[in-house]
C-alpha cells in the first residue's frame, strides 16, 4: 500500500526526519486517519506532505514496523526515503485528473491518506 502523510514542516519537516532516518509517526486523532495507519504494514511506501505555507509533496518514506495492539494509539515507525526531486504542490495535486476522488483533496484536514499506485508515482516522479 501506499500512503501519503501530512505535516506542518515547523513543527515537524523531512528535514527532521532526514536527520533523525527514522522516527514514530504519532499525534494522529483523526478517527478516519487513526484508521489508516492501523492498516499500515512494514514496507508500505509513503509520501510526506508539508502543510502550512508549503501545501507540497516533499519526500519519501516506508513503513518500518506497525504495532497496532493499541488501535488509539498505533506505533507506526516510519524510516526516510529520498527528497522528490520536483516537490508537487497542492495546486498541481488539485489539477491532476487521478486526485479527483482522492481524500487528499476532498477531506483536507485528513493527515493520512491512502494512495493508489498511479497517485503514488505521479506524486514522487
Amino acid at each position: 500500500m501506499n500512503y501519503l502523510l501530512k505535516t506542518e514542516p515547523t513543527v515537524y519537516s523531512f528535514a527532521n526526519l532526514q536527520k533523525e532516518k527514522s522516527t514514530i509517526w504519532d499525534g494522529v486523532t483523526n478517527p478516519v486517519a487513526l484508521k489508516h495507519l492501523r492498516t499500515m504494514k512494514p514496507g508500505d511506501r509513503l509520501v510526506i506532505y508539508h502543510t502550512g505555507d508549503e501545501k507540497s509533496a516533499v519526500g519519501t518514506a516506508t513503513v518500518e514496523s506497525a504495532d497496532v495492539s493499541d488501535p488509539r494509539t498505533p506505533a507506526v515507525r516510519i524510516k526516510v526515503g529520498r527528497p522528490i526531486a520536483k516537490p508537487r504542490t497542492l495546486a498541481e495535486i488539485k489539477a491532476e485528473k487521478s486526485f479527483s476522488d482522492s481524500p487528499l483533496v476532498r477531506q483536507g484536514r485528513l493527515s493520512v491518506v491512502p494512495l493508489s499506485e498511479g497517485q503514488y508515482r505521479w506524486l514522487v516522479g
